[in-house]
């Protein structure tokens, strides 16, 4: 019972984990990279669609991103959202390949960025702490229900801290990594 509680606590403090490495791969750094636009809303026939679902997205070069729609029409549509999205790039396109030059980013925006990802990963922590109390809830319930006795609840107790401080250190690394990358020139 202690360790199902666990194995569920432990799958949604991976689930976070994971969220927060989706959330930065959108993030800008110096370095062209598709994840940057692959999860952009297109509106394509009145419906918002994820970019990756209408074009192949490639990094030819370091500063360069190339967009080669599926169905040609919806180059238009692709366009407008690149415009409309907040990642500050202008499109350019010869009627069948988007090409998206990546500026180097300006000393001031680097910090801003670092700033972006040190709240993010905040919110994982606050997240991997919801779980925390969650899993601890769930584990007082079955020593006031008399399903385990209080040495397996201390010992559930115990492992549950363990756990999440293994997977903050992870989000903490995460970040560090991020941060990294996005101060590197």
């Amino acid at each position: 019972m202690v360790q199902d509680a666990l194995n569920e606590g432990e799958a949604r403090m991976k689930g976070a984990v994971r969220s927060l490495e989706d959330d930065l791969a959108t993030i800008r750094t110096g370095r062209a990279s598709p994840a940057l636009v692959e999860r952009l809303n297109v509106e394509y026939y009145g419906t918002p669609t994820p970019l990756m679902q209408l074009a192949t997205i490639s990094a030819p070069e370091p500063r360069l991103l190339t967009i080669k729609p599926f169905d040609p029409t919806s180059l238009k549509d692709i366009e407008r959202a690149i415009l409309t999205s907040d990642l500050g790039l202008t499109p350019n396109s010869d009627g069948r390949l988007i090409r998206l030059n990546i500026p180097p980013l300006t000393e001031e925006r680097r910090h801003e960025l670092v700033r972006v990802v040190r709240n993010r990963v905040e919110e994982g922590r606050v997240a991997v702490r919801n779980v925390r109390r969650d899993i601890l809830n769930d584990l007082r319930d079955f020593e006031k229900e008399k399903l385990i006795s209080e040495d397996e609840f201390k010992r559930g107790e115990d492992d549950l801290q363990k756990l999440t401080d293994r997977y903050i250190e992870k989000l903490n690394e995460t970040g560090k990594r991020k941060e990294t990358e996005v101060l590197e020139v």
